[in-house]
């Protein structure tokens, strides 16, 4: 198979370019889409905390107000605490012995038989 000198080689038949095989495309939608639910589920899992902190607040609200009373009746009962010691002395040193006695002179009152004296302040 020898060649000749002045003949060339003829070229290889051309292939056709290979295509590309493409995926196959989804049928196209239409222009409104559709319900994105993972959309809807946080949207009512936002509406459940919302709700659930809109309970909350009452209870929130009457432990304030509880406290603060609270504190006003402790300041109220420690008041009484010191008025009834104070009512207790009086009553014991108006019970006492010699206690008749010394209201009667603190009136101005005297014995029989003594006599009252009057000490002025000097002017």
């Amino acid at each position: 198979m020898a060649r000749a000198a002045g003949a060339r080689a003829t070229p290889a038949p051309k292939r056709p370019p290979r295509r590309r095989v493409q995926p196959a495309r989804a049928p196209r939608r239409s222009r409104r889409p559709g319900i994105r639910w993972e959309r809807v589920g946080r949207l009512a899992l936002l509406c459940v905390l919302g709700a659930i902190v809109l309970l909350y607040i009452p209870p929130v609200t009457h432990w304030f107000q509880q406290s603060q009373t609270a504190s006003r009746e402790h300041a109220q009962v420690s008041s009484l605490v010191r008025e009834r010691a104070r009512l207790r002395a009086q009553l014991q040193a108006l019970t006492g012995p010699g206690a008749l006695e010394r209201q009667a002179r603190r009136l101005g009152m005297v014995r029989p038989g003594e006599r009252p004296y009057i000490i002025e302040p000097r002017r």
